[in-house]
């Protein structure tokens, strides 16, 4: 499974989040410990994770380094999208000691964090694809402030897709917006004012998902149904949009071992917050090469 093409602008987010988290490792004084060091000190060191995982965050773990000292060279064994066994490097690092060391915790900060996010991504997907190949696992808005753009495009590596990125690219009707506006009323106005933009709706009781559907929404999103409450609701929605304009999804704390069971009823979309605000953490270290800390060139 490869990572999904790059819709948003991850390069320059990873640029901006390396930026601001080394000024906050480093403060006004710099890396007090790394200037024990001698200045002439190089080595190779290794990035390994401790457990297996999907990688992600390759760009800002490099990133990292750059930012530091743009002669560090870093070799990528395992890039974002793939899958590393533990105890096997996914990189390498050669260079001044001095300033790997001051990279360190940065570049694998990110890494672990954005490599969890694509992990539990795929633990995701492999399990509906099992019960339903055409299903897809989305993220949602659940993401950490200033790293939405790195955090979706984790959940690309690990085989997910992207819900919408922000407020300003689909409408999405939720019930706090309904008890301003009727669904009929809602879809009609969102087409009349962003005619090239999905539109979705939150239903939580089957009457609402057949006036979305009569009404033309995009798409429904069936808010913590049940299983058999959502098997209804696929049944309605194939009756009413037989041709597919209008897709399922089901949302509200889907698990692993839920998300199947929905899959196998035919929902189009899975959209599970927990990708990217319960991910946890990939542990990952930087080791000394088999050179034992010698640069090897």
């Amino acid at each position: 499974m490869t990572a999904q093409p790059d819709p948003y602008p991850t390069l320059d987010a990873a640029r901006r989040a390396v930026a601001v988290a080394l000024e906050e490792d480093l403060g006004r004084l710099g890396d007090l410990s790394a200037a024990l060091v001698p200045a002439g000190a190089r080595a190779s060191l290794l990035i390994v994770p401790r457990a297996s995982g999907v990688v992600a965050g390759e760009l800002c773990a490099k990133e990292a380094f750059a930012q530091v000292d743009p002669g560090l060279e870093v070799r990528w064994h395992v890039g974002d999208g793939r899958l590393a066994r533990a105890g096997e490097p996914v990189a390498d690092v050669h260079g001044t000691l001095r300033s790997i060391l001051t990279a360190e915790r940065t570049a694998l900060t990110f890494l672990g964090r954005l490599s969890g996010v694509a992990t539990l991504t795929r633990r995701f997907v492999d399990v509906v694809h099992a019960a339903n190949p055409s299903t897809r696992v989305l993220d949602t808005r659940k993401t950490t402030p200033g790293l939405r753009a790195l955090e979706k495009a984790a959940v690309r590596a690990g085989g997910g897709h992207n819900h919408r990125f922000g407020l300003f690219d689909a409408v999405l009707v939720k019930d706090n917006h309904l008890a301003g506006l009727g669904i009929t009323e809602a879809v009609t106005r969102a087409r009349q004012l962003w005619p090239g933009r999905g539109v979705e709706i939150e239903c939580d009781r089957i009457a609402q998902v057949e006036e979305a559907c009569r009404a033309g929404a995009s798409a429904v999103l069936l808010d913590n149904m049940s299983v058999e409450e959502a098997a209804s609701c696929v049944e309605l929605v194939g009756g009413l949009r037989p041709d597919g304009s209008t897709l399922v999804e089901v949302s509200g704390g889907v698990t692993l071992q839920s998300a199947p069971r929905y899959a196998a009823i035919g929902v189009d979309l899975i959209s599970v917050g927990a990708l990217t605000h319960s991910a946890p953490a990939l542990d990952l270290g930087l080791d000394l090469g088999p050179a034992n800390g010698e640069d090897r060139r």
